[in-house]
C-alpha cells in the first residue's frame, strides 16, 4: 500500500451505499483514478465541497496493488469552478467532454499533457462562457491526438503532398484527406482551407488563443467537431452519447 499525493481534477461522482460516494479524477501525476469518499454524504463530511464536479483539488489517497479502487484520505480545495458549473451550458458541454475522457482515457495511465489540457480548457470556459462549441472542439481534437487517434490534415493520404492555403480537399473514409488531384469518385465531403486551417491552430495555440482565433468560423467549428465525434466513436467502438442527455446523468 502506498500513499499518493497530487494536484487532481474532479471529473465526476456518484453514490455508493447510504454515505459514501465513488468519485472520479484526473490526476496530475497518474491519470484517471477512481477512489471511494467515505461519509461523503454526510452533513458534517470532512470532503466539504471539495468533491464538486470540476473542482481543482490537492488528493492524498492510498493505492492497494491490484485494487482499482483508491482510498481517499485528504481533499484540499485549490479552485473551484462552482459558479460556470452552475450553468446548464458549461454543465452540458463538460459532462459531455468528461464522458469523452473516460471512453478515450484508461485507468491510472499518466498523461500530464492531458491534465493540463483539461485544466486550462476548464479556465477558458470558466472565463468566456461564449466558447463553449470552440472549447469543446479544442477539447476533442487534443483528446485524439494525446490518445493517438488524430488523422493528419496537413497532406494528401494518396500521395503525400502538402496542402497549401487554398487547395481542394476532400474527406475519405479513413477520416484522412486527399487533394483534388488523388480524388477518383465525386460525392465525398468537402474540407475546405477554413477546415484545415482550424484544425492546424488547434494543434498549435493554448485553448484561450484558439477562442480567438476560432471566433468568425463557428460554422467551421461545427463542422470540424461533428467530424472529430466521428473519430472518437470509431476509436472507442461505440457511438459518441449526445450532450443533452448527459446533463440529466449529471444532475442525479
Amino acid at each position: 500500500m502506498s500513499l499518493i499525493e497530487t494536484e487532481s481534477l474532479v471529473v465526476k461522482s456518484y453514490n455508493l451505499a447510504e454515505a459514501d460516494r465513488i468519485v472520479v479524477f484526473l490526476t496530475h501525476e497518474h491519470g484517471i483514478v477512481r477512489g471511494v469518499a467515505k461519509g461523503a454524504k454526510r452533513l458534517k463530511s470532512r470532503f466539504g465541497g471539495g468533491l464538486e464536479p470540476y473542482s481543482i483539488v490537492k488528493l492524498t489517497y492510498f493505492q492497494k496493488e491490484a485494487v482499482e479502487l483508491v482510498s481517499i484520505r485528504q481533499l484540499d480545495l485549490v479552485e473551484s469552478y462552482f459558479a460556470a458549473a452552475a450553468q446548464p451550458a458549461f454543465l452540458q458541454k463538460f459532462s459531455y467532454l468528461s464522458e469523452l475522457l473516460l471512453a478515450v482515457t484508461p485507468p491510472h495511465d499518466p498523461n500530464k499533457d492531458l491534465y493540463r489540457m483539461f485544466k486550462a480548457c476548464l479556465e477558458t470556459a470558466a472565463e468566456q462562457p461564449e466558447s463553449l462549441n470552440s472549447v469543446g472542439l479544442y477539447f476533442e481534437l487534443w483528446l485524439l491526438r494525446l490518445g493517438g487517434y488524430l488523422p493528419d490534415w496537413s497532406k494528401c493520404s494518396v500521395c503525400k503532398t502538402s496542402f497549401a492555403g487554398d487547395d481542394a480537399s476532400d474527406l475519405q473514409g479513413t477520416f484522412q484527406l486527399i487533394c483534388s488531384n488523388c480524388r477518383r469518385t465525386s460525392g465525398s465531403v468537402a474540407v475546405t482551407p477554413q477546415h484545415r486551417a482550424l484544425y492546424a491552430a488547434a494543434q498549435r495555440l493554448s485553448p484561450s488563443d484558439f477562442v480567438d482565433f476560432a471566433e468568425n468560423y463557428q460554422n467551421e467549428v461545427t463542422a470540424v467537431s461533428q467530424v472529430l465525434r466521428r473519430v472518437i466513436s470509431q476509436a472507442i467502438g461505440r457511438d459518441v452519447t449526445v450532450e443533452r442527455s448527459l446533463v440529466m446523468s449529471a444532475a442525479e
